[in-house]
């Protein structure tokens, strides 16, 4: 019997749609087979870009990637990858620019999957894995290197699971435009060591890390000797290195010699740590090289050079210009047995009232109002300087010039400055306020200069042909009579006055000048302590370390002991 003709369009229709399903699936799989050398299957061609992957989608695929690139077939791993010709430019780069002869790359191993809720990408889920290359530079003998990294696989654009492309799957410091690559280091590796020749590390000595990582950048291509290695590194888009990664073969360092102490830096680094933010320096007062420099907390703000009203510290500079001032009928010479009464609260100048924390004395001497760290006792005597006076004593006696000379020590540092002024300025820099700044290689050079007699300009090379920049900065010596003065004060500060009983078990001669400085009311005072120690000078300041007897006096004391 016939068949009704609109049954036979309706099988004839169903048999060409049925070969059209088969028609495009094959099509799928000829046109994905160019892009995933394990063809697609058939999920994955209904999949859509937001579908969630499952463990085994992230498992398979990044093994299927991590033996295809293992085998040396970079293309077949490009393939597994959301941006083919990216990546198979960028494994074939690291293989020929690394001198990489052989690569293992291994899955790391988990107790779970990443949950992709709590990945910085929601989409991808993140594989750690471990990787052996094998690095054959020119005639070496091959080098095995080893390290960890990750990836992250999704799904492309057509819904497949590929590993998600990004420069750090092949190395995790690699970013955009770097390459790894293997070749002669620029320059030798730079040791640096003391005085006496022991090398000396950032690990060791955590307080000098910035120090440390300026002297090595400073001087890199200083001829020190040395010859480089053969190194394995990042460079960036111009060639030039940005991270070593491996040493293939080390070279011979070369050594920028300091002027240091490991011994005494020892002491410096300990005594820091116990406060918060602090800092200290140590000069040889003969020639003003520096012992010793330690900042806490170690990497950040460099405390030990770091500019602060210098507070009471400062009273040695102001009490030279006191010492100094021109003789008139009005204003007799002064000596430390002048009398300039020391009352609470007195105002001078400009109106401003001042107080102390020590009892009025009204028979209170210059060399008591100094060993008590008596404000008011010294704000009296202002009608003695001008408003430059500070300024130039500072200059022509401690080397104290601020900015228009720097001292270029050797590494970066911001010299302290004494601004001059008039009225309430010029009071509250006598006690070290004000615009008065310093840090601590300032005030440890202004103690040394009493106890040597002269300014010398401080350096942390041995060699300071080296320093760029630096010129020999000269000061005029302290008038004899004026420094022994001032050590005789210093000296009845350490054993009767603010900094009694701290510099015990220290080399003599000695002596000390304690300091505080407010920046906020509401906020415990700076600490700040300055003294020497047979041929060795040292200040420290404490952040809101209260007054300097109770924090930086026990920090300059443990570095005065080592020395």
């Amino acid at each position: 019997m016939p068949v009704p003709r609109k049954v036979k369009t309706g099988v004839i229709g169903a048999v060409f749609i049925t070969m059209l399903g088969v028609a495009v699936y094959g099509g799928y799989n000829i046109y994905t087979s160019l892009d995933d050398s394990e063809g697609s299957k058939p999920a994955a061609a209904t999949a859509s870009a937001g579908t969630p992957l499952s463990a085994k989608d992230v498992t398979r695929t990044a093994a299927d990637f991590l033996a295809a690139w293992s085998a040396g077939d970079d293309e077949k791993a490009a393939k597994l990858t959301d941006s083919v010709q990216t990546a198979s430019a960028a494994l074939a780069d690291y293989r020929q620019k690394a001198s990489i002869s052989k690569i293992t790359a291994t899955p790391i191993p988990t107790d779970s999957a990443t949950d992709s809720t709590t990945a910085p990408d929601p989409s991808a889920l993140t594989v750690s894995f471990a990787v052996k290359a094998t690095i054959s530079y020119e005639k070496l003998a091959p080098k095995v290197w080893t390290y960890d990294s990750t990836l992250k696989v999704s799904r492309n654009t057509v819904g497949d699971p590929a590993v998600k492309w990004a420069p750090d799957v092949i190395e995790p410091d690699l970013k955009d435009g770097q390459s790894v690559v293997t070749g002669l280091a620029s320059t030798p590796e730079v040791d640096l060591v003391d005085r006496h020749g022991k090398t000396m590390t950032v690990q060791q000595f955590p307080g000098l890390t910035d120090v440390f990582t300026d002297l090595r950048k400073r001087y890199a291509d200083a001829n020190l000797g040395g010859t480089p290695g053969i190194e394995t590194y990042v460079t960036d888009d111009g060639g030039a290195v940005v991270k070593t990664l491996y040493v293939v073969k080390p070279g011979q360092n070369a050594k920028l010699e300091t002027t240091l102490d490991a011994g005494i830096q020892a002491a410096a680094e300990k005594s820091v740590r116990k406060y918060g933010q602090s800092g200290v320096t140590a000069l040889d007062t003969r020639d003003g090289t520096i012992l010793a420099m330690a900042a806490n907390p170690p990497g950040g703000t460099n405390y030990a050079l770091a500019l602060q009203p210098p507070g009471s510290t400062f009273k040695i500079v102001t009490a030279t210009a006191l010492m100094l001032a021109p003789v008139t009928s009005d204003t007799p010479r002064l000596t430390p047995q002048s009398t300039s009464q020391c009352v609470d609260g007195y105002a001078a100048l400009g109106g401003k009232k001042y107080h102390n924390v020590t009892p009025d004395k009204l028979n209170a001497t210059l060399a008591w109002d100094f060993s008590r760290s008596c404000n008011t006792g010294f704000i009296r005597l202002s009608k003695y300087l001008d408003q430059d006076s500070l300024a130039q004593v500072g200059k022509k006696y401690f080397g104290l010039v601020g900015d228009s000379r720097p001292w270029y020590v050797g590494t970066g540092t911001t010299d302290g400055s004494i601004p001059g002024g008039t009225g309430d300025e010029m009071t509250s820099e006598m006690i070290g306020q004000g615009q008065v700044l310093m840090n601590t290689l300032n005030m440890a050079s202004v103690a040394a200069t009493v106890r040597d007699g002269r300014f010398h300009q401080p350096s942390i090379l041995q060699d300071t042909g080296l320093i760029d920049k630096r010129e020999t900065l000269s000061a005029t010596p302290l008038p004899p009579t004026v420094r022994q003065n001032l050590m005789s004060m210093m000296h009845l500060t350490a054993t009767a006055g603010t900094a009694a009983g701290l510099l015990s078990g220290v080399s003599s001669p000695y002596g000390a000048k304690t300091g505080s400085a407010e920046e906020n009311k509401d906020d415990l005072p700076t600490g700040w302590f300055t003294a020497y120690s047979g041929d060795v000078a040292a200040a420290a300041m404490v952040v809101q370390g209260d007054h300097g007897n109770k924090s930086a006096g026990p920090i300059v004391a443990d570095v005065l002991r080592a020395s």
